[in-house]
């Protein structure tokens, strides 16, 4: 699949999901749009330039399953680019290992709450039943 096929697919998905919402009447609201569509041109554009055609279909298809993960290593990857980092496109074993630490990551952050009760003055089991009884 070629970058240009991406493209094609991207402005269709985006259509599509302008038709399904109702595009708002006006001239502001046709004026975000072309706003949000020349911010979206600028993103596929940069990201076609750093990533080779094998790892642009891997970030489609995990566009498909997860999008927020996607859009997360979209936006890792223009803020390398744009700092001079990237050196070369990004190959897909690459994007393979960017993916496995961003998960890393992800649950390094998630964090898992704990909840201590205390004797005396706390909701016992029995209240908490009598009180689905009322339900």
């Amino acid at each position: 699949m070629s970058d240009a096929d991406l493209e094609e697919i991207r402005r269709a998905r985006l259509q599509q999901l302008r038709q399904q919402q109702g595009s708002p009447g006006g001239g502001e609201g046709s004026e975000q749009d072309a706003q949000r569509q020349r911010e979206a041109d600028q993103r596929a554009n940069l990201l076609s330039q750093i990533l080779t055609p094998p790892a642009a279909d891997r970030l489609a298809r995990i566009r498909l399953v997860k999008e927020s993960r996607a859009t997360d290593i979209e936006n890792r990857l223009i803020m390398l680019a744009r700092s001079g980092q990237l050196r070369a496109k990004v190959t897909e074993d690459q994007l393979k290992e960017l993916l496995g630490a961003v998960a890393e990551q992800q649950e390094k952050e998630e964090s898992k709450i704990v909840v201590s009760r205390k004797g005396g003055g706390g909701w016992e089991d029995d209240d908490l039943e009598d009180l689905m009884k009322d339900v």
